[in-house]
């Protein structure tokens, strides 16, 4: 067969071939076959210098149509199959008009930043300010100032972190280091006795830490809310009157508050605060007369521990207990939270689960 034959059997193959191609990819197979460094119509390209002088020039007439009929052939095919496969695939991609919109969700504020901030309000509408203090306190602030020296035994109730000297001092361990992370709020009042000019109306929110065991009603890290007044002519009826208004606008107009005595090394006398509870309405039993699970069959939820400041604590921040009086209270935020919703468990506030907390 001459080479102008083959040269003709070529082209006739590679336009079916242009023509059978479906995708740009089996394009550019043909293409590469054919046009390609190793393709067959570039191997006659290659090949003239063997071809006789006197075929020469219809072998090169032959190569070239062919070339170019080859050429025009794969540009046509291309733009074709590229429309194709945009077409198909904004079709793939086409947005259902009809179909309901996909709302963005929305971030919101946890429920214990949540409670810390309404617990905030309500106090600034009081008239107090919020103070903060450090989460790494020294024993003199978190204990000895608030009337616990060294062999107190309500140190055993709040054992908690010591933290080891910063030049290095690996022994300086519980027993041999004073600085710890804070088991209370109660070391940002003592640096407000300190600091601040008399009278004194405060809360400091924060965090604080214990070595207490997970379970439903304890954490060893938990958010507290503890509030502080100095003024002249403090009574125990200012304290109890402040707390009420607190329940009242935390938990609603019909809660009941009650004050059981109880001890804190800082104040004198000391009470406990209770919230008549939420889920039994306080009776003590669910509608079908079940022991109420939440308050235990007592209708009563413990809520916070409160007292007039011992007149030591005054003395120990220079503040003269024959002139000023005052009352401390401290609430566990994540505690509220509960009450507030009825969560059974303080450890689902921190679990992280978003069907929970998208709730609140």
């Amino acid at each position: 067969m001459a080479i102008t034959d083959e040269l003709s059997a070529l082209r006739e193959s590679t336009l079916a071939d242009i023509a059978a191609a479906d995708t740009t990819a089996a394009l550019e197979t043909v293409r590469v076959a054919v046009l390609g460094k190793s393709g067959t119509l570039t191997g006659y390209l290659r090949s003239m210098g063997s071809v006789p002088k006197e075929e020469r020039a219809a072998v090169g007439k032959a190569v070239n149509e062919a070339r170019a009929a080859v050429e025009e052939a794969l540009g046509a095919a291309k733009a074709r199959l590229e429309a194709a496969e945009l077409d198909a695939a904004i079709d793939a991609a086409a947005v259902d008009v009809t179909l309901p919109g996909r709302a963005q969700q929305m971030g919101t504020r946890h429920l214990i930043n949540a409670i810390t901030d309404e617990i905030s309000e309500i106090f600034l509408g009081l008239g107090y300010s919020v103070a903060t203090g450090p989460e790494v306190e020294t024993d003199w602030y978190n204990f000895t100032a608030l009337n616990a020296p060294a062999d107190h035994p309500s140190r055993s109730m709040q054992d908690t972190f010591y933290v080891r000297d910063l030049s290095g001092d690996t022994a300086a361990v519980r027993g041999e280091s004073d600085v710890l992370l804070r088991t209370q709020t109660s070391g940002v009042q003592v640096h407000a006795m300190e600091d601040e000019e008399l009278p004194i109306y405060v809360i400091a929110p924060g965090k604080v830490y214990r070595r207490d065991v997970a379970d439903p009603s304890h954490l060893p890290q938990f958010t507290q809310v503890e509030g502080l007044v100095v003024d002249k002519n403090i009574t125990f009826g200012d304290l109890k009157g402040t707390l009420e208004y607190f329940c009242k606008h935390m938990f609603g107009p019909d809660r009941k508050t009650r004050f059981r005595a109880h001890f804190f090394p800082f104040t004198e006398p000391s009470a406990e605060a209770d919230v008549s509870c939420g889920v039994c309405g306080g009776t003590g039993h669910t509608h079908d007369g079940e022991r109420c699970r939440m308050c235990k069959g007592t209708g009563w939820l413990e809520i916070l521990g409160c007292g007039m400041v011992d007149p030591n604590v005054l003395e120990m921040s220079n503040i003269d207990p024959e002139v000023y009086s005052g009352f401390a209270f401290g609430v566990g935020v994540e505690r509220v939270a509960c009450l507030k919703y009825n969560v059974p468990d303080l450890r689902m506030l921190l679990e992280g689960d978003m069907r929970f907390l998208r709730q609140f």
